[in-house]
């Protein structure tokens, strides 16, 4: 990402990103994928108060869906920074969150989950 794409400038710190927020209003596992809403497709034409950070998420999340851990890498922002504007999109219904089925606890990790987890990495 080049310099002047950056998400959030070098001045800027990540807790005023979130307004000093560091708890979600809702709990997003590390693994959840998010995608653009509707919603949010709308937002991002018509401004509606979004943040350059908002309107980046909403961009990378179009057509796609990214992991919570993906799109904190992909804007160089802090894990729980990246949390905090997620959940907050989430709640405004510009994006959707799908968690991970949990497993019980009979249940093992399967191969297949491992082999996604791992081929997500290999593509950061």
């Amino acid at each position: 990402m080049a310099e002047r794409d950056e998400p959030t400038g070098a001045l800027v710190r990540p807790y005023a990103v979130t307004r000093g927020r560091t708890r979600p209003k809702l709990e997003i596992a590390i693994e959840a994928l998010v995608e653009t809403t509707v919603r949010g497709r709308q937002a991002g034409n018509g401004g509606l108060g979004q943040g350059q950070e908002q309107q980046y998420i909403a961009s990378l999340c179009d057509g796609r869906l990214q992991s919570l851990a993906e799109i904190a890498a992909r804007m160089q922002l802090p894990l729980g920074v990246a949390r905090v504007i997620i959940a907050d999109m989430a709640s405004d219904g510009l994006v959707a969150v799908y968690e991970p089925t949990s497993l019980d606890e009979n249940d093992a990790v399967g191969t297949e989950l491992l082999e996604r987890v791992l081929s997500g990495l290999r593509r950061l």
